[in-house]
């Protein structure tokens, strides 16, 4: 079996348990960080999945959605939705951030959560019921092979899902053909500034806890252009510190004490933007060429 093969397995057992976890009430169970999975089903706080939503989000949406989200930001707060559109979330867990995004889109708008994991669709399918959301589809499939068509996606989300992935350009690649010309790319991800020592790297578990996988920010940027998209940005929302990493290094077969220093400041909690262009230029005062050579239009499609 291959690497990426054995990760996803790995991702999918994992994800798997969090979701009975929550299903079955026992949200005691440890579930936070290097441990298990990104984030945690407990009260305990966690250093990146911590205070991610405010009350008022809240209202409206089922305990269980809020139990199981196992992400690092929350997209929905910073992307731009507007009425009507179609959105889709990559790694939709347990929905809250399709739900919530489905009150901001309304009823002439979709959204489409995607996720690979049998235990998560049917909570977020009974979180959809209990929310009476009814613009909203969730989808069984891999966020490298996205089962939907060209161009029919006007956003996408994502939280703290792209770094499990063993094949980012696959998932970018994706997420560029599913997007409508003018389409945008609005994502929170764990990213890394710098150099990570090779230990985090390849301890399996921190592919689980949102770390090991975590690009780097240049090298994020660099794949976002090559795949063709613009506008590409990057904003830190959370910097995690010494004390941060020794907690989500705990449980690891790591010298959790020894390599927080060594990465205090390198991971950081981000949102990450880009642009799909526009197929044609819009006229000569408005036409531009990006850092691939590719032509687009300038008029103004951020979030």
């Amino acid at each position: 079996m291959s690497t990426d093969s054995n990760l996803k397995t790995t991702v999918r057992e994992k994800y798997g348990q969090a979701a009975l976890r929550v299903t079955e009430g026992n949200t005691a169970s440890a579930c936070c960080g290097s441990s298990a999975c990104c984030g945690a089903t407990t009260e305990a706080w966690d250093p990146i999945t911590s205070d991610l939503y405010d009350e008022k989000q809240k209202a409206g949406i089922p305990a269980e959605a809020l139990l199981a989200s196992l992400g690092c930001g929350n997209p929905t707060a910073l992307a731009t939705l507007r009425e009507g559109e179609t959105v889709l979330d990559l790694g939709s867990g347990g929905g809250i951030d399709v739900l919530l995004s489905a009150k901001r889109v309304g009823p002439t708008g979709k959204v489409y959560g995607l996720d690979m994991t049998e235990e998560m669709l049917a909570l977020a399918n009974e979180n959809k019921r209990r929310a009476g959301a009814e613009n909203v589809e969730f989808l069984k499939g891999e966020i490298e092979a996205i089962p939907l068509p060209d161009e029919s996606v006007d956003v996408i989300i994502s939280n703290c899902v792209i770094n499990l992935s063993g094949d980012k350009h696959k998932v970018l690649s994706e997420a560029f053909r599913v997007l409508k010309p003018g389409g945008r790319f609005a994502v929170s991800d764990v990213v890394v500034r710098g150099n990570v020592p090779p230990a985090i790297r390849r301890n399996m578990e921190l592919w689980i806890g949102c770390v090991a996988g975590a690009l780097e920010e240049q090298d994020f940027l660099q794949l976002l252009a090559d795949t063709g998209f613009v506008k590409a940005s990057i904003e830190p929302t959370r910097i995690y510190k010494a004390e941060d990493a020794a907690a989500f290094l705990a449980g690891t077969d790591l010298n959790a004490i020894e390599l927080a220093s060594q990465i205090d400041g390198k991971f950081m909690g981000a949102f990450v933007r880009a642009t799909k262009p526009i197929a044609e230029c819009c006229g000569t005062d408005c036409c531009r060429t990006d850092a691939s050579g590719r032509d687009y239009c300038a008029t103004d499609y951020s979030n």
